[in-house]
């Protein structure tokens, strides 16, 4: 039955409300329906609307329906062919069919959408005015808390960049410039200079959107009537979607204000943390980086010298096999990179031998087991690491003279460590 459904007309450029009206269809569960109760969802098809169904990057209006015998929220509005479907959801009492309905759009959202609307019309023009005729739409998203605009463009764009498009936006709302929507036929709307938006269809007449004398476009949208109700645009975010497309988001009107006082919170409380002005702020931590970062070398320093006087201590548990000596440590007062450093030190001093050492950080288990190259022809590293890993629940491999594993298991260390004597004693015959 949708399918045979007349053409909705919409009336919502001029109002948020209509009277009277009467309903097409009502529809649950994908069938038609003489009535809808409370707490049922279902659809509704009236003749006429004001509630702007989603198209051209902008959503659906949300808003109420109600009768003399119920009342209904309209979650949604969406196009199916010609026909406009408002989602709703039966509040109180019951909506019938032949019963005479009143639609009321909400004034909120429907208001800060056109905001955002008008701002990406703004947006294009500046968009094009910084970077280049070559910047074309290529998707957008316009909701009441937010608007995202898809543009190409061959390049990311700077900071400097940003403010100058920012600025420029924002330059055009102020300049208070009235909102003119007029109908011509596609071939005169754009001759006459006006830009069609990505992915839209158009038929031979088409509706265009002029802001001031600046921003010309073709679009069915919902808009604020003067630049200057947009109040203020504000860029959050700018990146790359694809090769040769990027993507600005922004908020405007109040949601703007919002931002940018939690923005202003923000940097109000790093500084209080930070004992300095915002003003001072980034100098601020630029300095607590510059102290941080001597602080860890300090610290790596001292790792290395802890690292050099344990090897000599760790030595003394070596055990002699033949001619070859083993050894096999915890050493927990290293990380993984220090474990390999400290291997390297205990492989030196070692003559000929093979080590297998271990540490423990944030519950896992680093192994590191080395091999003095005069032996590797028998005993190989990677075997030896192997086995060890399998005792804390890991893995591991590398070359025949160092490899190195990790595993959960902290609390089989002491199992991994006593593999290596026996593996060497069997190597070496």
């Amino acid at each position: 039955e949708i399918a045979q459904l007349p053409a909705t007309e919409f009336v919502g450029y001029e109002r948020l409300a209509l009277e009277a009206v009467e309903p097409l269809l009502l529809v649950q569960g994908g069938r038609p329906a003489d009535r809808l109760e409370a707490g049922e969802e279902g659809d509704l098809f009236v003749p006429s609307t004001p509630f702007y169904a989603e198209a051209g990057g902008q959503v659906g209006d949300v808003g109420a329906v109600s009768s003399a015998t119920g009342r209904a929220t309209v979650t949604d509005t969406q196009k199916i062919g010609a026909a406009w479907r408002h989602r709703i959801r039966v509040e109180e009492g019951a909506l019938r069919m032949g019963e005479p309905m009143c639609l009321q759009v909400a004034d909120e959202p429907r208001t800060a959408t056109a905001r955002n609307h008008s701002a990406t019309h703004l947006l294009h023009h500046a968009l094009r005015h910084v970077l280049g005729d070559h910047v074309r739409q290529r998707g957008s998203l316009v909701a009441p808390g937010r608007l995202r605009f898809d543009f190409s463009h061959y390049q990311g764009v700077t900071a400097e960049d940003l403010c100058d498009i920012e600025a420029l936006t924002n330059d055009l709302v102020m300049r208070n410039a009235d909102t003119e929507a007029t109908a011509m036929t596609y071939d005169d709307a754009v001759s006459a200079g006006a830009l069609a938006f990505f992915g839209d269809k158009y038929g031979d007449e088409v509706r265009t959107v002029r802001i001031g004398g600046d921003s010309f476009e073709l679009c069915g949208g919902t808009h604020v009537r003067r630049s200057g109700d947009i109040g203020f645009v504000k860029i959050t975010a700018e990146s790359s979607i694809q090769a040769g497309v990027r993507r600005l988001e922004a908020v405007t009107g109040r949601a703007a204000l919002r931002w940018v006082q939690r923005e202003h919170d923000a940097l109000h409380t790093a500084a209080d943390r930070l004992h300095a002005t915002p003003a001072d702020t980034v100098d601020r931590i630029d300095k607590l980086l510059r102290q941080h970062k001597d602080l860890e070398k300090e610290v790596e320093a001292l790792k290395r010298k802890l690292a050099a006087g344990s090897a000599d201590d760790l030595l003394d548990q070596a055990v002699t096999i033949g001619h070859a000596k083993v050894l096999a440590a915890r050493a927990d007062h290293v990380d993984g990179k220090g474990l390999r450093d400290l291997g390297d030190r205990l492989r030196d001093k070692l003559g000929t031998g093979a080590l297998l050492l271990a540490t423990a950080a944030g519950g896992k288990v680093t192994l590191v087991c080395m091999v003095t190259k005069d032996l590797t022809d028998r005993v190989k590293a990677g075997d030896l690491v192997r086995q060890a890993a399998e005792k804390v629940g890991g893995r591991g491999g590398g070359r025949p003279d160092m490899a190195q594993a990790g595993g959960p298991d902290v609390s089989a260390i002491p199992e991994a460590l006593a593999i290596l004597e026996p593996a060497v004693r069997t190597a070496l015959g």
